[in-house]
This record gives structure tokens, C-alpha cells and sequence, in this order.
């Protein structure tokens, strides 16, 4: 009995090890393999896509919708692809074929017009989030590059009609611009400590800008720790040096808010409560002139608000 009751225990552990053998061998083949090499969600993208659906549709039959969609018209969406296609666009391949820079551009104005999550606009455009989370910051750099060409410090004709517009519209005469500075929320890089945390207490860098009377940036410095002042950034801007020696014409000015430094190119209102008409009438007529700064951030965080 003892001996038959070995027997079968051995010829059971045989069977087992081979079972077991047979599983291990099974999953050490499949171990590097892929379920499947694309979602067919993602597949159907050319049909199904917001691409190719609701964008098409929005753009031919109404180009309000679009415009608010992508925060540009059709027009300038052309524009801008015409001018990032060809540092975007990837070369297909045997295996697939590459991602079109048009899908890459919706995706990207899609991200800073509306702050929604790559999770979002995977489903919504068919697109991967690994491959959004490659993209948008490759895009965003190529566009600050084609457009760097537009916000330049104007010539003298240009000079010219900004002080004419300032003088007729703000009666404010020898005004070139006005200055200001925003904090852009960003999370903090690792082990920053308090270096990216403004006053507010939320983590930030600051956006300098001078705009003219058409609520246009004339010049910006971006990327100053959200703990420095405007002031601070002022100095250390790249504009600094030339407004120190009279970039500006005919003696003119910039105006500001308190938080600026008093220079005799950069004008700042009266401090106090206790002022006299005069002091009063310029504060009023220097704060119709620097509003047009605080309108100017405000257009660009309705549009794009990332």
C-alpha cells in the first residue's frame, strides 16, 4: 500500500511540474509582447476624430464657434500651420504613419484655449496622451519662434503713432507705452523651496510687458521667479539698459504703477491720500493710460486660459 501510494504521488508531482513548465514557458515568450499595437478608438481617428468631425463641420458652417474653439479664425489657423508644418511634421513610417501637424496644432490651441487634461483631449481628438504629452510642449516652442518676429520694439514711425495715440486718446502726451507685470501659476519645480512663491502663495513666474494704445505687446520678459517684484524684474529685464539710455524718443515715458521705480523715462502715479487737484487730475489721466496693460493680460487669460 505505501508503495502504491508513492507511486502515485510521484506520477502526480510529474504532472504538475509538467503543467507548471508548460505555463512558465508560455509566459516567458509573451513576456515583451503588446495586446495590441493601437486602440482601434485611436485607429479611427482619420473618421471619428474632433478633427474630422465637429472641427470640419465648426469651420465651414460657423466660423464664430470655430474661431471660439481654437481662439482663432480659420484664417489664422492656416496662417500659423503654413508657418510650423514643416518643423512639427514627422516623416511616416513602414510600421505607421505619422501624426499630421494640423492635429498636432488643434490639440495644442485645444490645451491653451480651454486648460483641459491630455486624458480629455485623447478621447475628444483620438490622439494618444503619451503622444500629446510629446507634442504640445515641441509645438509651443516652434510657434514662440515663428512669431518672436511680432513683438519687437517699434521704429521711429511706429514710435510716432503710439505717442499720437496716447496724446489724443488718454490726453496723456510723450507716452510711449505702459508696464505692468502678471504672475503665471505654475507648478513648482522640485526642491525650488519658496523661490517660486509670490504673494498671492501660489507658485508663479512673471510676465513683463509694455503694450501700446492698440492693446498690443510692443515687449515682454517672461520666466522671473513669482518671489520677485516688479520692480526686480524691471531691472533685470533685457529692455532695461536701452530705456536707461533713451531708447525712448523726445525725452518720452512709459507709465507704470507704484510698484515701479520713479525714472525720468518711466512715470508712476502720486502716492498718498492727501493730494491736491493737480496731483489728483494726473493721477487720474496716468491710470486711463496704464489701463490699457491691465486690459491687455485680461484678453489674453479669457482667451487662453491655461
Amino acid at each position: 500500500m505505501d508503495t502504491r501510494q508513492r507511486l502515485l504521488k510521484k506520477k502526480c508531482l510529474k504532472n504538475i511540474s509538467a503543467l507548471l513548465r508548460e505555463e512558465l514557458i508560455d509566459i516567458l515568450e509573451n513576456k515583451g509582447a503588446k495586446r495590441l499595437w493601437i486602440r482601434k478608438w485611436l485607429s479611427d481617428r482619420p473618421v471619428t476624430g474632433a478633427s474630422a468631425l465637429l472641427l470640419k463641420q465648426l469651420r465651414l458652417e460657423d466660423p464664430s464657434e470655430y474661431r471660439l474653439a481654437l481662439r482663432v479664425t480659420a484664417e489664422n489657423f492656416d496662417e500659423l500651420l503654413s508657418l510650423i508644418q514643416s518643423s512639427i511634421q514627422r516623416q511616416d513610417t513602414l510600421m505607421r504613419n505619422a501624426l499630421p501637424a494640423k492635429i498636432k496644432l488643434e490639440v495644442t490651441l485645444s490645451f491653451l484655449a480651454t486648460g483641459m487634461s491630455y486624458r480629455s483631449l485623447s478621447h475628444f481628438y483620438h490622439v494618444s496622451k503619451p503622444s500629446i504629452s510629446q507634442f504640445i510642449p515641441e509645438v509651443c516652442r516652434t510657434i514662440y519662434k515663428v512669431l518672436k518676429q511680432y513683438i519687437k520694439v517699434p521704429n521711429a514711425e511706429e514710435w510716432k503713432n503710439i505717442e499720437r495715440g496716447f496724446k489724443t486718446r488718454w490726453n496723456f502726451p510723450l507716452c510711449y507705452g505702459c508696464i505692468d507685470g502678471k504672475h503665471v501659476t505654475i507648478k513648482a519645480p522640485p526642491k525650488s523651496g519658496g523661490l517660486y512663491l509670490n504673494y498671492k502663495k501660489t507658485s508663479s513666474v512673471v510676465l513683463l510687458a509694455i503694450a501700446d494704445l492698440d492693446y498690443c505687446f510692443s515687449y515682454i520678459d517672461v520666466g522671473a521667479c513669482g518671489s520677485a517684484s516688479d520692480g526686480g524684474v524691471f531691472k533685470n529685464c533685457s529692455i532695461y539698459q536701452g530705456l536707461e539710455n533713451n531708447l525712448l524718443p523726445d525725452n518720452g515715458i512709459i507709465v507704470g504703477d507704484a510698484a515701479f521705480p520713479l525714472k525720468t523715462y518711466l512715470m508712476n502715479p502720486y502716492p498718498g491720500v492727501n493730494l491736491s487737484t493737480e496731483e489728483k487730475v494726473f493721477n487720474y489721466r496716468l491710470s486711463r493710460a496704464r489701463r490699457i496693460i491691465e486690459n491687455v493680460f485680461g484678453i489674453l487669460v479669457s482667451r487662453f486660459r491655461v
